[in-house]
């Protein structure tokens, strides 16, 4: 499992930072919280990696850092949440790689999640 987490600033990153310490004490998941991966990015500051998560996808970069194939919709399953212009980027990245966009209703390769944005 691979959680991408982008920010402007590098303070921002501290939340998905957060979230996946804390799965490792989650009662449901914290048996599997080993096998993720935290890979962040920032936008506007200095980081080891400072680029948009949809820049490093379209490069390959991400799949490069983490020694791992480029999106492939046998194998793989997203879901996309950020801003509206994030989202619509990732989304048309993830479509390009033949990824099917689903629903609780209907089930594919991934899904976007709206509840944040406004």
């Amino acid at each position: 499992m691979i959680l991408t987490h982008t920010c402007r600033e590098v303070g921002e990153l501290k939340y998905g930072q957060e979230l996946a310490e804390s799965l490792k004490d989650d009662p449901l998941v914290g048996e599997h919280a080993d096998r993720l991966t935290l890979y962040t990015t920032c936008t506007r500051e200095e980081w080891p990696r400072t680029q948009r998560i949809t820049d490093a996808i379209q490069t390959g970069k991400l799949f490069e850092d983490l020694g791992v194939p480029s999106l492939n919709p046998d194998t793989d399953r997203v879901m996309i949440c950020g801003s509206m212009d994030m989202i619509n980027d990732t989304k048309a990245l993830v479509e390009q790689a033949g990824l099917i966009e689903g629903s609780n209703a209907t089930p594919a390769q991934f899904v976007v999640e709206k509840a944040f944005v406004g």
